[in-house]
């Protein structure tokens, strides 16, 4: 077992602690550091496993709850609530905390940003601030959707704050940007079969009413900020053009658009003179690959790309 810390940082917020957590081997040294960053309505504990398998192999781990979820909130009314204003800039400045604070245990090893889902978004966005302080990243989960959708997804969410307020939970907005997703997994055991073939991890989804809460209209609105903002060609280019960057994803994933999606964006990369991309989709993998009836490879494909990453650090180069 790893050794297990959790803490707390303050939130751009200004008033939220946020809740974090770091694993790192119980023997020999830290040879990489790898930060997690969750997707939307979940939490950074359903990454455990995972961190577990990477601490055996020399690294450490490392990932918080973000604004709205997991224990980052002072309520339960918070959950799927970012900040009234400025919600993305703040959930990302979170992300970029926790890369200063655990640097000042880790030094200059090699670092590694994993992002899930709407995590994916965010590491994307990061990577157009922060990516040159970065050894390399792994998207994960990600897709695309078209600019005027997220314009009037943004609009929407809008119009419908002025009426309900940013904290209001509409079912409208919910079932627009998720109501399709199940609908090609029939005939469906679940709401969420979707997320994974492995039927134990859909059904403790269900019953943590950590995975279960509707975003806010204020969560929604940040999180088509995000899609739109990481699909921007200007932003793009201030990547490192010498950044390694890991595409994974399940070719049954809806939020990939089965794999078209993911491809999409990588060749977006590549025209924005990244020259280190690779992906890898899962022929039967649904959108959770790191919760995968077959997780085993993935774990080991994603440790074989990481340790090899590591061995010539892009920033000692």
């Amino acid at each position: 077992m790893a050794e297990k810390r959790e803490y707390t940082y303050l939130s751009a917020d200004g008033k939220t602690n946020i809740h974090a957590v770091e694993w790192k081997p119980e023997q020999g040294e830290v040879s990489a550091v790898l930060q997690i960053v969750h997707g939307m309505v979940e939490f950074i504990g359903r990454y455990e496993e995972f961190a577990q398998y990477l601490t055996k192999r020399g690294f450490a781990v490392v990932g918080h709850d973000h604004l709205g979820h997991g224990a980052s909130i002072g309520t339960k009314e918070d959950y799927g609530f970012f900040r009234e204003k400025n919600g993305n800039a703040a959930v990302l400045k979170d992300i970029h905390h926790l890369k200063k604070l655990t640097e000042k245990t880790y030094g200059d090893l090699p670092y590694y940003m994993l992002g899930h889902s709407m995590g994916s978004f965010l590491v994307r966005q990061y990577l157009c601030l922060c990516g040159g302080e970065l050894d390399g990243a792994i998207i994960m989960g990600t897709g695309t959707k078209p600019v005027p959708l997220l314009k009037a997804g943004r609009g929407l969410c809008c119009g419908l704050a002025a009426i309900f307020g940013w904290r209001h939970r509409s079912l409208l907005v919910d079932r627009m940007a998720f109501g399709g997703y199940n609908k090609h997994f029939k005939p469906g055991r679940t709401t969420a079969d979707w997320l994974t073939k492995d039927e134990a991890v859909v059904d403790r989804y269900l019953a943590d009413e950590r995975c279960t809460f509707r975003f806010t209209l204020n969560g929604y609105y940040n999180l088509f900020y995000s899609m739109e903002t990481a699909w921007n060609k200007s932003s793009l280019k201030r990547m490192p053009a010498d950044l390694p960057v890991l595409f994974v994803a399940g070719k049954e994933d809806p939020v990939g658009d089965f794999g078209a999606g993911v491809e999409l964006v990588e060749k977006r990369f590549r025209e924005a003179g990244m020259v280190k991309v690779t992906t890898k989709l899962y022929e039967t993998d649904r959108h959770e690959i790191l919760n995968e009836t077959d997780r085993s490879t993935v774990y080991e494909d994603l440790y074989n790309w990481l340790s090899k990453e590591a061995e010539h650090p892009r920033r000692k180069e």
